[in-house]
């Protein structure tokens, strides 16, 4: 990646610090940053994203994805007055990790101007994350990864946070490492449907959903770093005490070396689902979603997995 004694290939007047493998680009950092804004400004018009205006909740974590994306939206909300921009935080109850994050957030959210909320699994479900993993593991019921029960539990509770704070799109900074290896996972579990779901802008499958939107989808994950780092950023670098244990990480390491190796792999995974997720919409159309007999949220399912997940605690 390394960009020495050269001149940036955008201005032609600054060195450059970033050799972008995959376009040839050689960028100084004014260059790259605009880059990554104006990827994003191009990939909400691509994907019709967003309006004029949209009330958004940014899903903030705090680390490096969501922090630099919630700036890079405070920065086009500028431009947009009608528009509208809060913070959404998800508290997973993860001992000694959660807790630096959410202080991360919520400085990073007084500094720009924007409203912060936050959620958590213990007042939602009852149990943080932790106790979860630990009673499951206890009652020889824990099969899953903490990493796949904290995804569905996260998913509903950023749904029902969108809802409570009254808007209709709920930004979340998937990058195309994200989508990549989600592509795959789904392929590896043999849910081949949920890629119809799992898109850049999902469908209005549900009055009880909020629209996600990804304006990441198409930035690769250490161009976001990189960001982040440029602009000097604060973000949280230590990853989840339990992220190593998930079959998603073994993806990452797949892809990773595929894409040292095979610049632009990762692009060609992502346009290639793309053209053929028609095929997958067609059949997911036809399973539809109704409403979870236990919560009323909605589900795929009679019941939906969150319920299913909180009735082997008991």
């Amino acid at each position: 990646m390394s960009a020495e004694n050269a001149i940036c290939t955008v201005c032609g007047r600054k060195p450059a610090f970033f050799f972008r493998l995959y376009s040839g680009e050689k960028l100084c950092k004014k260059c790259f940053s605009k880059s990554i804004e104006e990827k994003v400004r191009a990939t909400i018009a691509k994907y019709q994203m967003l309006k004029y205006d949209d009330k958004i909740a940014v899903a903030v974590s705090g680390g490096k994805d969501s922090i630099s994306l919630l700036h890079v939206l405070a920065k086009l909300e500028r431009n947009h007055p009608k528009a509208s921009l809060v913070a959404v935080t998800v508290d997973e109850g993860i001992k000694g990790y959660r807790d630096e994050a959410l202080k991360i957030a919520v400085e990073n959210c007084k500094k720009l101007g924007i409203t912060h909320h936050m959620v958590s699994f213990r007042k939602l479900y009852g149990f943080t994350l932790d106790e979860i993993v630990n009673r499951l593991k206890k009652k020889g019921k824990g099969e899953l990864t903490p990493c796949a029960y904290c995804g569905v539990l996260r998913r509903k509770a950023l749904n029902i946070a969108a809802r409570k704070v009254k808007v209709n799109k709920l930004a979340t900074a998937h990058t195309l490492d994200d989508e990549t290896q989600t592509i795959l996972l789904n392929i590896f579990h043999g849910d081949v449907l949920r890629i119809a779901r799992e898109k850049p802008v999902t469908d209005e499958a549900h009055p009880k959903l909020v629209k996600k939107v990804k304006p990441f989808c198409e930035i690769p994950e250490k161009e976001t770093a990189l960001y982040a780092y440029i602009k000097e950023i604060e973000f949280q670098s230590a990853p989840c005490p339990y992220a190593s244990e998930a079959l998603r990480n073994d993806i990452r390491v797949m892809l990773n070396r595929m894409e040292e190796k095979h610049a632009g792999t990762k692009f060609t995974i992502f346009k290639s689902i793309e053209r053929i997720r028609p095929a997958f919409e067609e059949t997911a159309k036809k399973e539809g979603l109704r409403e979870c007999i236990e919560c009323g949220e909605p589900s795929a399912e009679e019941t939906c997995k969150t319920c299913q997940i909180l009735k082997q605690l008991s």
